[in-house]
């Protein structure tokens, strides 16, 4: 039980932490203002930072074992979109990219996908599932996981709309970077609640 809430709380604390350590990360580093996502941040001094802790939540999520088979496996998908993200960088946003890159910026999409539709079927059925008597904890608790997976789905095709039908995602006010930075907090505070580290039983 306590390895459990231990993947839990780690998977969380990567996610609400790792926008505000890129942003910040890289202006200290680099210099300069936001990129225009997060994924971007692989090709600034923060890339270590970015392709660590993607990997690390992608080993976390294929490590973890819920109540059932469907639990499992979508832990498996998430945590291959996790790695995939990882270790397939996104297309790269300056000079000429050629074939082999934006193919693989195409793997990175494909990956992100993955990897974001499985935290949404945690937050919205998985998490919000009962095997005890339900307390006034686990209905809020509830609430927060289906506030989460909502807010990741409508912040995910807000940037789908942002790039591509009013093309407004490269450059200030990065709207790509701070909804995704919304989606990344969102999965985040899911899974401290479901670590118990936030709304955990009174005992």
């Amino acid at each position: 039980m306590h390895s459990y809430l231990f993947q839990r709380r780690a998977i969380g604390l990567i996610g609400v932490a790792l926008p505000v350590v890129l942003i910040v990360g890289k202006i200290l580093l680099d210099g300069g203002g936001p990129l225009d996502s997060i994924s971007d941040y692989h090709y600034s001094g923060m890339r270590n930072v970015f392709v660590g802790s993607m990997a690390a939540t992608g080993v976390f999520l294929l490590s973890y074992r819920g109540y059932g088979w469907f639990d499992d496996l979508t832990g498996d998908i998430a945590g291959m979109g996790a790695i995939g993200v990882a270790l397939f960088p996104t297309t790269p946003f300056f000079g000429d990219p050629d074939r082999t890159q934006r193919l693989i910026g195409r793997v990175h999409l494909a990956s992100a996908a993955l990897f974001f539709a499985g935290l949404v079927v945690f937050c919205l059925f998985l998490f919000t599932r009962s095997t005890g008597p339900r307390t006034r904890r686990k209905v809020n608790r509830n609430a927060v996981y289906v506030t989460s997976g909502l807010t990741m789905i409508v912040a995910l095709v807000l940037v789908g709309l942002v790039q591509t039908v009013f093309h407004v995602g490269v450059g200030p006010p990065h709207w790509v970077l701070w909804l995704e930075s919304i989606a990344v907090e969102a999965f985040g505070v899911a899974w401290l609640v479901k670590g118990q580290t936030l709304l955990a039983d009174q005992r």
